[in-house]
């Protein structure tokens, strides 16, 4: 697909996929979410410069490395960046959760929380209480930010019969209204046990 800005296309996707699962959140939380998106587009800004060659820290590693900051800005870099690490791959691969020990649903509870303690820490200074309520707005639509990214994501893709199967481990899991909405759409219905998702 020819684009002439990366910006532009992933602020249309973007916006179509947030409308189609009606995720109303403040512009400037989807501008935050489409330059992170650009921004992560390119390997050198999505991955960290090692011994080894380029990687990704585990998500442990940077909330441990975050709490143990020598400074606040150092803490909130660190919080900062583990939210968006989140986001990015539990929006962007959350097919390849499949394969792997570590589930989608800790990215987002990482992810979320790392945005809800970078808001709580950035409420005290006076200056930067409104990019706080951004990141307390991410924290809130943490799990339909996911969905709407995955949708992204996948507008080119077809299901095959282990993604049904993932589609549904992941409603059980995060009670991800997309997950349901494409497994529907797919011809399975899931049944909720006592009204509920029931846990495993």
């Amino acid at each position: 697909m020819a684009v002439t800005s990366l910006r532009e296309f992933f602020r249309d996707a973007f916006h179509r996929a947030s409308e189609h699962q009606h995720l109303a959140i403040d512009e400037n939380a989807e501008a935050y979410v489409v330059n992170l998106l650009t921004m992560f587009s390119r390997a050198d800004a999505f991955y960290e410069r090692t011994a080894d060659g380029l990687r990704i820290k585990p998500l442990a590693r940077m909330l441990a490395d975050s709490l143990e900051a020598p400074s606040l800005s150092a803490r909130q870099r660190g919080l900062q960046r583990l939210g968006d690490v989140s986001l990015f791959v539990a929006g962007f691969f959350a097919r390849s959760f499949a394969r792997k020990l570590i589930d989608i649903d800790y990215h987002i509870a990482m992810g979320g929380n790392a945005y809800g303690s970078l808001a709580d820490t950035m409420q005290r200074s006076w200056s930067s209480r409104c990019i706080a309520a951004v990141y307390a707005e991410l924290s809130r639509n943490f799990q339909r930010l996911v969905d709407a990214l995955n949708e992204v994501s996948e507008m080119s893709y077809r299901h095959s019969d282990a993604d049904v199967l993932r589609l549904y481990e992941m409603w059980m899991k995060t009670g991800s209204g997309r997950a349901l909405q494409l497994l529907r759409t797919l011809g399975v219905q899931p049944i909720s046990q006592g009204g509920s998702r029931r846990e495993h």
